[in-house]
């Protein structure tokens, strides 16, 4: 009999089996990891000799046509000096040591299947199994103790596996399905667009090689497919095991997911996830992550294995939509349903910020499976900014004041900790100008042992059960943020404490009143770098990483990972440009908005579908004034801030390519409308776009000019430059998405005409007609 082998360690099978109760609060104690691995090496050193540490154990079980390849480290494996056997597995807790608390199952569990495997190694006929269960900070230990016959274990060991078994049968299942659905697959369009084969290749050749590539691929070109199908088809050869596709925006989510489903209609067998934030997936508007308020979390152990083998045996492509089906049906919590979904997934649609990210990644992807995953990295132009926010960290004053007089009488511990964090920002703000300018400090030597202290209680308030705590969970008694809010900033400096170095500078700001201290990311490479390496390749791709070598210089590239630039497939035929030479520098704006008004009227002379794209709100709202009141017949729409996602679609489908007469849309530069959204054919006539896309001259972009050019670089550039015009390309794109799409469009900045901003532009742009 063949079997078909599941490899698998000793935690993921008892967690699987044998997890129950229900998700604990929204709090997670960020220092627990390493908190852990403390109490266990302060255990360990306790052993005595010939005792063992750390032993790695291996087994294998069958199971009707499976073989079950499991393995693991046991904590300790102690001898007795009558010769007798103890298996040890130790666990930290937060909370006080109950004396009628008799373990976890789960932990229980795992002791088991450790002492099974050593039974069977060494032949024993019972095992003394020892679960040590050590609270926060060591001061208080208790150990309880099983004694175990061979009998016992393999009948516990067997009854495990056949618990898992349903599981790995439909894995297996699937496996073989989607191995054949691969190798049959076939590109599903009718041919290729010009340079998406070369494209396609490039990705293949790197993902099978395990290097990384910087691609600049034209908008239009069908980026998501080239990426996706070659990475694929390498899944199918069993070169890779997974993949994910990571994108900055959700409408870059809609267009993997519609790619993806393509493919299933093509026959793909494949389970593809979507992970969707926890405040748009949550059933509820309101309410904490507790059994006590809310019934998704109420029991959820106990119901998720039944929910992931419903949803994984009768789907392929999980949205949201799909999810939340059957999170209902089983009555389980969304959000956590969809990351345990993930986790047996073979692609994952989701935010950069589940890779990249310390604080939020999938910290439960074993290593091995990370050396055989790819990552699809779409509109990688943004993961630059995206890193260096997610590097940095900031804290404010107020809380602290805040929480120093909340918990002054109720937890004196916790008050005195708030107290000393808010007196180092009471002489921090002296340091600081009144008027708000940025104050150098050097590295705030003292910070951290304040934060640690401070954190430290926080946690043993946050983890105390009383109405008190829950409610500074949520941050609902004043205005400055609660408790766990505060917990989670300090953590994030603390965290980012541990990865400073040169490529960081610290600087404090008065900003209405309160004093904020920042860890200020200036290069995001070698962190990126580092959080990706695990993977097997990186596939950076974008139609604007452009120049290559400012992107490769900030995303991290090796000397061994390629670079491709892909020529449009279309012609420059297809664009109508044009310049329009007025100022749009902040000083001139005035002087420049009736030319702005008389050149859109200009532009929508002819009926269609227009699009303009201004750097500010304000800017726009100026224009539009003007606009309206002299062109009052010219049908308009504008860009508000913070629309909702359904404000969004409409403004989006007001752009129809049967419109009865001219529509203007009116947007932001870098927005949500200038970037990864599709308005093919009639959808979309012609695009104009203000100005040269400068971020806004500041504290942090002109650290950022002083710290590149100190290191060789053009300084201007890497921080004002190259991120605008990424923005100006973006924008543009929109216009023309097929070889059947036409359109015009107007670069309105007298800069468009001069070096360094002409020479950025596409080819396809530059044989230009200026306005007069």
């Amino acid at each position: 009999m063949e079997y078909a082998e599941i490899v698998l360690s000793v935690r993921s099978l008892v967690e699987y089996v044998f997890s129950s109760g229900s998700l604990e609060p929204g709090f997670r104690s960020g220092a627990a990891m390493v908190e852990g691995t403390r109490i266990h090496q302060q255990i360990q050193k306790q052993y005595k000799e010939g005792d063992r540490k750390e032993v790695y154990l291996k087994t294998e079980i069958a199971h009707e046509g499976l073989i079950f390849m499991i393995d693991g480290r046991c904590d300790g494996l102690l001898t007795g000096e009558d010769g007798s056997v103890t298996v040890e597995e130790i666990k930290s807790t937060a909370g006080p040591l109950d004396p009628a608390f008799e373990g976890r199952e789960v932990h229980w569990a795992q002791a088991y299947m450790y002492a099974y495997m050593i039974c069977l190694a060494q032949e024993l006929t019972s095992i003394e199994v020892k679960l040590t269960y050590v609270r926060r900070g060591g001061e208080e230990q208790r150990s309880l103790y099983r004694q175990l016959s061979k009998e016992e274990l393999i009948a516990f060991a067997v009854d495990t596996v056949a618990k898992y078994a349903p599981y790995a049968e439909l894995m297996v299942r699937h496996e073989a399905q989607k191995e054949a659905s691969i190798r049959g697959l076939a590109f599903p369009f009718a041919e290729y667009r010009q340079g998406q084969r070369h494209f396609a290749a490039a990705v293949y050749k790197s993902v099978t090689e395990g290097v990384n590539l910087f691609a600049q691929a034209p908008t239009g070109i069908g980026k998501t497919m080239s990426t996706l199908f070659p990475a694929l088809k390498a899944l199918g050869e069993g070169q890779t095991a997974g993949l994910f596709y990571l994108t900055a925006k959700t409408v870059n989510r809609f267009a993997a997911q519609e790619a993806i489903a393509m493919l299933l209609k093509g026959g793909l067998h494949m389970h593809a996830i979507t992970l969707t934030a926890k405040e748009k997936a949550c059933f509820r508007d309101e309410g904490l992550c507790t059994k006590d308020f809310c019934p998704f979390a109420d029991g959820y152990y106990d119901r998720i294995n039944n929910a992931l083998l419903d949803m994984l045996e009768h789907e392929t492509l999980m949205t949201q939509d799909v999810i939340a089906r059957y999170a209902k049906r089983h009555q389980v919590c969304p959000f956590e349903f969809s990351l345990d979904a993930a986790y047996a997934c073979d692609a994952v649609i989701c935010d950069y910020n589940y890779i990249y990210d310390p604080r939020i990644s999938l910290k439960r992807l074993p290593e091995e499976r990370k050396k055989k995953t790819v990552l699809l990295v779409d509109e990688a132009h943004n993961l630059v900014d995206r890193g260096r926010e997610m590097y940095s960290a900031s804290l404010a004053k107020a809380p602290f004041l805040s929480l120093q007089r909340k918990y002054k009488t109720v937890n004196r511990s916790l008050g005195v900790a708030a107290k000393a964090v808010n007196a180092f920002f009471i002489a921090l703000r002296k340091r600081c100008s009144e008027e708000g300018a940025g104050e150098w400090t050097m590295y705030p030597e003292e910070l951290p042992a304040l934060l640690e202290s401070f954190a430290a209680e926080a946690e043993l308030e946050l983890l105390s059960p009383s109405p008190i705590s829950l409610v500074a969970q949520e941050g609902e008694e004043d205005g400055e943020g609660g408790l766990l809010d505060t917990y989670y900033a300090v953590q994030g400096m603390l965290r980012t404490f541990k990865t400073y170095d040169e490529r960081y500078v610290t600087y404090a700001e008065v900003q209405r009143g309160d004093v904020v201290l920042k860890l200020f990311n200036l290069d995001p490479s070698f962190l990126l770098q580092q959080m990706g390496k695990s993977y097997r390749s990186q596939i950076f791709f974008s139609a604007t990483l452009s120049p290559l070598s400012f992107y490769r210089d900030m995303i991290g590239a090796g000397e061994e990972d390629y670079s491709l630039s892909v020529p449009s497939p279309f012609h420059k035929e297809q664009w109508q440009v044009s310049v329009l030479p007025v100022s749009t520098r902040y000083r001139d704006r005035a002087d420049s908005l009736l030319p702005l008004s008389d050149a859109l009227k200009g532009l929508v002379s002819r009926k269609g579908n227009y699009l303009v794209f201004f750097p500010s709100y304000v800017y726009l709202q100026n224009v539009y004034e003007i606009f309206a009141d002299k062109y009052p017949e010219v049908p308009t729409l504008v860009q508000s801030s913070g629309m909702s996602e359904p404000e969004r679609e409409q403004f989006l489908s007001s752009f129809r390519p049967d419109n009865p007469e001219t529509l203007l849309g009116f947007a932001v530069l870098g927005g949500i409308f200038s970037e990864g959204v599709d308005l093919p054919g009639d959808r979309l006539n012609g695009v104009m776009v203000v100005g040269v896309g400068l971020p806004q001259v500041g504290l942090e972009r002109n650290l950022l000019r002083e710290y590149f050019q100190s290191r060789g670089k053009n300084g201007f550039d890497y921080a004002y430059v190259y991120p605008g015009m990424c923005k100006v390309l973006q924008a543009g794109g929109r216009l023309i998405r097929s070889e059947n799409d036409s359109g015009s469009i107007v670069l309105a900045d007298d800069r468009f005409l001069q070096y360094p901003y002409q020479q950025l532009l596409p080819g396809e742009w530059r044989n230009y007609l200026v306005l007069a």
